[in-house]
């Protein structure tokens, strides 16, 4: 059964994805496409835009989602991921799963008999950079030429960034200290994608480096959900790494500013870049839902 675990499986596909949203998105689509549908919604963490926009995105497309977080399924009494897996796949039609731990959604794919789909793992945010894409191709209409910088802790999010930009035609570098560099395995596959792509990846801890010809500087906070015993050595570490208008200043002149929220304003960015006039953060949060709507409709569609 294809699953949406990492944006490696859909390697071939990306670009039709968030074609596919933009069609979504300005009504070319036929309505309620999943009616009938249900996709289960399983949530280790809290949620905001995830949450909401599978929910409304499964419903405007005809069909249904139900919520359940872990204390509401018997996975959170010890039953093993392998029935909980078996189970949903004789109720549902889909599965979201919002974990903590990447192996517990591989373990859930491969028992599964419906297609899952990762909400975000501790690996991975493949959901989050389809809409980043989508946010991407509106604001500049196309790939071509264009550059992302990610700051800060080479997180879930900077990952699944490192493997889409190479795919859809972009180069991408990462501006860490040491020690937060991303995934070495994440990393070793996405410099086979932009080899095969022509396309380059770099990662430096010096900003000026990879803020190079940059068009879009993205950053995420500093300490994610499981990472706040790291709280005092984390924000002291990546302080110098902080998005303010003198490093935006380095990137290109149109250059935009990303962020997949929540965000913490004076810490990994200043108020005056996510609330200023380069930032996109709201668009890019509304193309959650048109992303998710796309990918429903690539798994879930007859």
């Amino acid at each position: 059964m294809d699953s949406l675990l990492s944006i490696c499986d859909i390697k071939e596909d990306v670009s039709y994805i968030i074609d596919l949203a933009i069609k979504i998105k300005s009504g070319e689509t036929e309505e309620k496409p999943l009616a009938g549908k249900t996709l289960a919604m399983i949530f280790q963490k809290s949620s905001t835009r995830t949450r909401v926009s599978f929910d409304v995105g499964m419903y405007q497309l005809g069909g249904r989602g139900i919520f359940l977080s872990s204390s509401d399924l018997q996975m959170g009494r010890g039953e093993p991921i392998s029935d909980t897996a078996r189970v949903l796949s004789r109720f549902v039609d889909g599965i979201m799963i919002r974990a903590i731990e990447h192996d517990d959604v591989i373990e859930l794919a491969k028992y599964s008999d419906v297609p899952v789909i990762s909400g975000l793992t501790n690996l991975e945010h493949p959901c989050q950079v389809l809409a980043d894409a989508l946010t991407i191709k509106e604001h500049f209409g196309s790939f071509e030429n264009k550059k992302i910088c990610f700051v800060g802790d080479g997180n879930n999010v900077c990952n699944s960034l490192l493997l889409i930009a190479p795919l859809l035609g972009m180069d991408i570098s990462v501006a860490c200290p040491e020690g937060y560099e991303p995934n070495e395995k994440i990393l070793k596959i996405a410099n086979e994608f932009a080899k095969e792509n022509s396309t380059e990846i770099t990662v430096s801890d010096d900003i000026n480096v990879a803020l190079d010809n940059v068009d879009v500087v993205y950053t995420d906070v500093w300490v994610s959900m499981g990472d706040e015993d790291e709280k005092a050595q984390r924000e002291k570490d990546l302080a110098p790494y902080q998005v303010n208008q003198k490093l935006m200043d380095i990137a290109n002149d149109d250059a935009i500013f990303m962020h997949c929220l929540p965000a913490i304003r004076g810490q990994e960015v200043s108020a005056e870049v996510i609330d200023g006039p380069q930032s996109v953060i709201y668009d890019e949060a509304e193309n959650r839902l048109h992303a998710q709507k796309a990918v429903l409709y690539y798994y879930l569609k007859d």
